[in-house]
Order: structure tokens, then sequence, then C-alpha cells
């Protein structure tokens, strides 16, 4: 039976779990189990560190070193902290821990990006990683390892057993090609839903390629309008956050007022009721934006990429462009980076072709003629200015839309 990693195709599948109250405490009994155990590995790396920075041979040093090094594996941390003997912890639950923590040190050697491991904190989310194995079974399928979907409606799960599910597992579960489970994770958001994520690996391709369209397309992000293509095709921008932010705010009010009444009294926010049913509420409220802005950005970026054989658009950082204080509600609730993460991983699963581009004089440049504005005299164009007539050739140009072709051209041309 071949591994994940020697499997061609891989896929991710997110549903929705409906756990009971006995398995909601072993949910949360594994995920913290799994924090403490990633929090140990912050703990004995931070140590082991400075202990290497002594450089005189100590006895005491040198075995402690020994003694921490010995440490850093699931087996010898159960040993040392019995209470994670206990049979309803998922063995595969801290030995994934051990194995994150690793992953994190390796990308922060490749990346430099966030830093190394910290230690995570507490939450009203919780969260751990299993692994489905395949005992004595000669092909891997979705109904015969250690996770396992029992019928279209429940699935089988390691120390939890029999969970109740919703989601879109069903046409996979109609394949009749070999297709392994990897790495399954169960989650509760602070909203106090339930998610069971898996990986699945096969030799089969699990999106069936739609055939060639002939068709390419140049996309211009905006908060005006979300976007608008070389084609002069404008899609609105729904704006999820700014329709909501009223009752948002209103919420949020309330739950201010409970949290200082709660700490006038001397009670921790964990056990005033009330400041935990309004926590609730916000709670609900966030993940209501966050889920209509997600399925907006899939439908849209579905749509271009099983339309067009080739995507262009601008590669655009978030980052930077938040600090203008003036634009950054607004660029936070288009959610650029995950429409462009969504179009990059659709592209490979379509068979299609994805480009970014250097943004660099697109809105300032005729697409006809090549002239740049706020060169030979003329002024740049400012934010408000939405149409424009070229000094050189009299073209007029709609902003957005002369954008998108000219991000068209630069896509083509670094592709050729």
């Amino acid at each position: 039976m071949k591994s994940m990693a020697q499997l061609e195709y891989h896929y991710g599948l997110k549903i929705r779990v409906y756990p009971s109250d006995r398995q909601k405490q072993l949910i949360k009994l594994n995920s913290d189990a799994s924090r403490f155990v990633y929090n140990e590995m912050v703990a004995i790396g931070k140590e082991l560190w400075q202990l290497k920075q002594v450089k005189l041979p100590i006895d005491t040093v040198q075995a402690r070193i020994k003694q921490l090094e010995l440490r850093q594996n699931a087996k010898q941390m159960s040993n040392h902290f019995q209470f994670l003997e206990d049979k309803r912890i998922d063995s595969l639950a801290k030995a994934n821990a051990i194995r994150n923590y690793r992953k994190a040190w390796k990308a922060f050697r490749k990346v430099h990006g966030t830093g190394v491991p910290k230690f995570h904190r507490k939450s009203y989310a919780w969260r751990y990683q299993t692994n489905c194995q395949y005992i004595k079974q000669k092909t891997a399928q979705l109904t015969n390892g250690t996770v396992c979907f029992e019928d279209l409606k429940h699935i089988l799960v390691p120390k939890l057993g029999r969970l109740r599910i919703k989601g879109s597992h069903k046409r996979l579960l109609s394949r009749q090609a070999e297709t392994r489970i990897g790495t399954v994770t169960i989650t509760k958001d602070a909203a106090d839903r339930f998610f069971l994520s898996m990986q699945l690996g096969s030799d089969t391709p699990f999106i069936t390629k739609p055939a060639k369209t002939n068709r390419q397309t140049g996309i211009d992000l905006n908060t005006k309008n979300f976007l608008t293509t070389s084609d002069g095709k404008v899609v609105a921008n729904p704006r999820y956050y700014r329709t909501i932010k009223g009752r948002l705010a209103k919420a949020q009010r309330v739950l201010s007022r409970r949290a200082r009444r709660a700490k006038k009294e001397h009670r921790p926010l964990r056990n005033s009721k009330n400041y935990q049913k309004q926590r609730l509420v916000v709670a609900k409220i966030h993940a209501q934006i966050l889920d209509r802005r997600k399925n907006f950005l899939h439908n849209v970026s579905t749509t271009l990429i099983k339309n067009h054989d080739l995507v262009v658009a601008e590669e655009l950082r978030s980052k930077n462009l938040l600090k203008n204080h003036a634009l950054a509600m607004s660029i936070a609730d288009v959610g650029w980076r995950t429409f462009l993460g969504m179009l990059t991983y659709k592209a490979d699963l379509y068979g299609r072709q994805f480009v970014t581009v250097n943004p660099r004089n697109t809105t300032q440049t005729c697409h006809r003629c090549d002239f740049v504005m706020g060169t030979e005299g003329t002024d740049k164009l400012r934010l408000a200015d939405r149409e424009w007539t070229c000094p050189k050739c009299h073209t007029h140009h709609v902003r957005d839309h002369n954008a998108a072709q000219n991000i068209l051209i630069k896509g083509i041309a670094k592709l050729a």
C-alpha cells in the first residue's frame, strides 16, 4: 500500500460534525493534551538552547541536556507526565503535536516569516490531529481504515467513536478508485461549531478536468467593485462586513458591559454565564461574515477558473496595503489574499493556468499605445479618476477595464 507522499493526487475535505456531550468532552481532553505536548516541546527547546550556551563541561548541565533530549518523543513524555497516559487520549494526537513543532522549526528555517515556534495559548477554539491507519488492509478506501465513513451520515473516529456528519463527502464515497485518508483534524471554532478536516490521496484525479475553452482573462481587483475582467465584466463588491458591522458593534458593546460587570464582582469570565452567552452571539456574527465571504470567493474563483484557460491577476501584498488606514477596513473586507490563494489551488485542480504579475503602472498605462501617465509632463491618475483619455492616442478608458487588459498583456508576456 502506498503512503500519502507516494500518491499522485491530493485533496482536502472539510465536513461539519455534531458530537454528543461525551464526545465534546473527549475532544476537549485531546485538544488540551495536544496543546500541552506542543508547549512542553517549546519549553524544552528554549531550555536546551540556554543550557547549550554554557561552554564549560559541567556535569549537572550535561546531565540535564541529556534528560531533556530523551524527553522529546511522545512515549518518554507520557512516562514523565502520567496524566498523558489517560486511555481517553489519542496517542497519535501527542505524536502529531511533536511533529507539528518540528514542522514549525523547518518552516522558520526555510521562510523566516513568523519567527520561532511559540507557546499555544488556551482559547475558546479547540484543535487536535490524528491519523487514519490501515491495519492488515490490502487497499486503502474511505470505508476500511481506523477513520472511516460508516454511511452517508456517520463517520468513525478513534477514541470518539461514531460521529454524525454533514458536508460535501457524498460524491467522494461513490468513487471506485483507491483513496487513502491521511491526517485528520478535529476542530471547534469560537462559535462552538465542530468540524472534521481530512487529507485524501489517490492515484486517480478527484476532479474531472474540463475541456479547453481557448479563453484568457485578466482581472483587476479593487474596493469599489470586487473585480473587473479584461472582457469588461464587473463583479460587485458585496461588502459583507460593512453591511453587518452595526449589529456587530451593538453586540460587542453588550459583551464589554458584561465583562466589566464580571470583573467588578471578581468573577472569572469563563465562569460568567451571561458573558459566555454574549460571547457566543458575537462569535456567531463573525462566523456569519466569514462564511458569506468564503462562499462568495469560492463561487467567483471557481467560475473564473472553469471558464478560462488562463487567468492573470495582480500580485497584491495585503499586509502592506493594510497600512493605509483610510482603506484598511475595505481591503480586509474583500479578502484579496484568500481569493488569490483559491485561484492558485483551483488552477492546479482543474488543469488551468493562473499567473500573477507585478501591478506597477497597470492603472497608469494605456493598453493601446503603452503611454504611461505621469510622464512627458502629464499628471498621474488619482484614485478618484475612474475614466480618462490617453493624451497620445486619444483612446477613452474606463480605469479598471484598462488595468485588467494591461494585466492580461503582462501575464501573456510573462508566460512567453
